[in-house]
């Protein structure tokens, strides 16, 4: 059980459930994992961050994905027409010039082959099983849950401002230009959370749905700190990894 169940027991102001949804992201975001922590420390090796990279591209390919789902479920075309922006940051107009672009040039940056880490083929099991519950999770709720399940980007700017200048100052290997990724990132999120976050306090207008995209934005934080505990067990100290995952090379 979340310590967030029944927040919403007897309805909340506007400004109050955002006080909440803020409370489950301070509480709950994946900055608070330790792998995270270990990252921004310098303490990762060059194959755990390969195995970060590799397993999070298989995060960063879906999300057109279930941004087309989220489409797909409102007849307003206003909202289709913003939500469509996010589509095109990530595939850009080619398919190939976007976000998941930029984040395959991180992962190859740090040594992987292109063609393995867009196979997904090597990502651990628990990661395909989160980023698949996600994406269904946008597909078969309601379309506020779904909207309200994208608000973690409402914490993005912050982890990328702890990650990228450590990365920088604590990993040799690692410069700006394969960091390209997340030069547009914060911007992208806030804007994209801001939409998000006005079309849940318009649409979560009782008790009943208030608590519904609370809990939405509870299920996507577990689903991001999910995949870096499956990081964390397979590529931590007792070197868990199972097997048909990616193994990175001796140090």
């Amino acid at each position: 059980m979340s310590e967030f169940d029944e927040a919403a027991r007897n309805g909340l102001s506007p400004a109050q459930l955002e006080e909440v949804l803020r409370a489950v992201g301070a509480a709950r975001y994946h900055n608070r994992h330790p792998l995270h922590h270990q990252m921004t420390s310098g303490a990762l090796t060059k194959g755990q961050m390969q195995a970060w990279a590799l397993n999070r591209y298989s995060y960063q390919s879906v999300i057109p994905r279930k941004d087309a789902a989220i489409i797909m479920r409102s007849e307003n075309p206003e909202f289709r027409a913003e939500w469509r922006k996010r589509i095109e940051d990530h595939d850009g107009d080619d398919g190939w010039n976007g976000g998941i672009a930029r984040w395959l040039k991180l992962a190859t940056g740090l040594g992987l082959d292109a063609d393995m880490v867009k196979s997904e083929k090597l990502v651990l099991p628990a990661t395909r099983f989160a980023v698949g519950a996600y994406l269904t999770y946008c597909t078969n709720r309601t379309l506020l849950e779904a909207v309200a399940s994208s608000l973690t980007e409402l914490f993005s700017p912050v982890i990328i401002s702890e990650r990228v200048p450590a990365m920088l100052a604590k990993y040799e290997y690692v410069t700006k230009d394969i960091l390209a990724y997340f030069d547009k990132r914060p911007a992208l999120a806030s804007r994209d959370s801001d939409f998000a976050l006005a079309y849940v306090m318009k649409h979560a207008n009782n008790a009943e749905k208030q608590q519904a995209v609370i809990n939405s934005l509870v299920f996507k934080c577990d689903v991001l700190w999910a995949m870096l505990d499956a990081l964390a067990h397979a590529y931590g100290e007792k070197g868990n990894i199972p097997p048909g995952a990616f193994v990175p090379e001796p140090a």
